[in-house]
């Protein structure tokens, strides 16, 4: 197992959790481990889970040297692998203890997951929305769509006032090095949007925020952001 790198990765799971997982890595707010999913027909699609404080994971995969597949959910990276019954994650995503495939249910990599959920579940808001799904843009120059992440209320401002820009183009991106010649993402890599009831929804009261404090600001004169506040 590595060693730490960082005082707050370190409090997140003990050298106990962790033992004889294979892969194991520290990052400054992170731990990141070897894992995979199982197809029948394909094999085993390996990846890098990355387990956050704030119950937030996060694949990147390995199936293959050309994959560029990252910053997947539990959920999408098991649709991708091929798994035949999706949907079962928390019992078919596993990592390596001791050589063997042990599910992530079976281990201590949930509990800052199940925390988040939940404090989601418990805090609500009207229409029972407890995550944002990620959105797109399109470029006002190459035409090409351009991802946005609103897991937190910067990332929800960046795209929030990216939104307001009349004709906001690849150059404009803050978060992403994507430029007008970089190719899009492909139809099957943009259906999944990060929602937590299934990988490939196209929109639900899981995923969908008809607003909320995380993606309205107080700070902004938009009709939007001034309406919520003054009704809120």
């Amino acid at each position: 197992m590595a060693a730490a790198n960082g005082g707050a990765s370190a409090a997140l799971f003990s050298d106990e959790e962790l033992r004889d997982m294979s892969g194991v890595r520290r990052g400054k707010d992170f731990v990141e481990m070897t894992c995979g999913c199982t197809s029948r027909r394909y094999g085993d699609a390996g990846g890098r889970l990355r387990v956050y404080a704030s119950g937030e994971l996060e694949i990147s995969c390995e199936c293959t040297p050309a994959c560029r597949e990252d910053k997947l959910t539990p959920s999408a990276f098991e649709k991708h692998s091929g798994r035949e019954t999706a949907g079962r994650w928390r019992n078919t995503v596993w990592v390596m203890v001791q050589g063997e495939k042990v599910p992530l249910s079976k281990t201590a990599l949930l509990k800052y997951y199940y925390v988040a959920q939940k404090s989601i579940n418990s805090h609500k808001g009207r229409n029972g929305r407890p995550s944002h799904r990620d959105e797109f843009i399109r470029c006002t120059s190459c035409g090409k769509d351009r991802r946005f992440r609103l897991r937190s209320k910067d990332e929800c401002r960046i795209y929030h006032d990216a939104l307001a820009k009349i004709n906001w183009t690849c150059a404009d991106l803050t978060t992403d090095s994507a430029k007008c010649d970089d190719d899009e993402e492909r139809a099957s890599r943009k259906v999944l949007r990060g929602c937590s009831r299934t990988a490939s929804c196209s929109g639900c009261m899981k995923c969908v925020c008809f607003g909320c404090v995380t993606c309205r600001f107080d700070d902004c004169s938009c009709q939007t952001c001034v309406d919520f506040y003054r009704n809120s």
